[in-house]
């Protein structure tokens, strides 16, 4: 039995590595002009950096200056994330994470969350891409889904410049953060990994 215990989380770790090499959107390109967003990691969560504004998609509606903290922070550049709700907010630091909160998060949760940072202008780290007007709508679109239209009202961050908003879908040990970067990549018809559960099985491709 034990041995079956240790065997498990070398299997997840095998397997996310090969969903995350296995390609889907295989002959996506970059587009020579259009909107340019950012692919982002914090070492363990990744994410998707884009315009606060363009001529097509203004995020004002959604995600407005007085929603943070400190509206003065309110960027040029909106960092969006997805999560569980209870991981999110009990655990600001990975010197927070408790075994019950961690255990709730892989054992899977409804309740989760967007995490949107307001950045005056995109890590120097995170990983340029040039997406055509279609691809950007597309993942917009798909971003904008991830909220909750049942529940708008914003939760407090973790400083001045971020803040959470309810979302919709399950998290699991399956459908992770990283995973939902992936999917809306794959939304936007970016070549991706076919599942991508961990930081490294995104930013592998970028």
């Amino acid at each position: 039995m034990l041995q079956i215990l240790l065997l498990i989380p070398l299997l997840y770790l095998a397997a996310g590595a090969i969903g995350g090499a296995i390609p889907r959107n295989v002959g996506w390109v970059e587009a020579e002009d259009g909107v340019t967003v950012y692919v982002a990691t914090n070492g363990v969560h990744t994410g998707i950096i884009v315009p606060a504004r363009t001529n097509a998609v203004d995020w004002s509606p959604i995600v407005r200056p007085e929603h943070i903290a400190d509206p003065r922070y309110a960027g040029r550049w909106l960092w969006f994330g997805w999560g569980e709700r209870e991981f999110y907010l009990d655990t600001p630091s990975w010197r927070d994470l408790s075994p019950r909160t961690a255990l709730h998060a892989v054992t899977g949760s409804d309740r989760t969350l967007i995490h949107v940072d307001h950045l005056l202008e995109p890590w120097a780290e995170a990983r340029p891409i040039r997406l055509s007007a279609d691809q950007y709508r597309r993942l917009t679109t798909a971003i904008r889904a991830s909220f909750d239209p049942a529940d708008p009202r914003p939760i407090s961050g973790y400083g001045p410049a971020d803040v959470f908003y309810p979302a919709k879908g399950h998290y699991d040990a399956l459908r992770t953060c990283n995973w939902w970067t992936g999917r809306m990549l794959a939304a936007a018809r970016v070549r991706i990994g076919l599942w991508t559960p961990f930081s490294a099985t995104v930013m592998q491709w970028f």
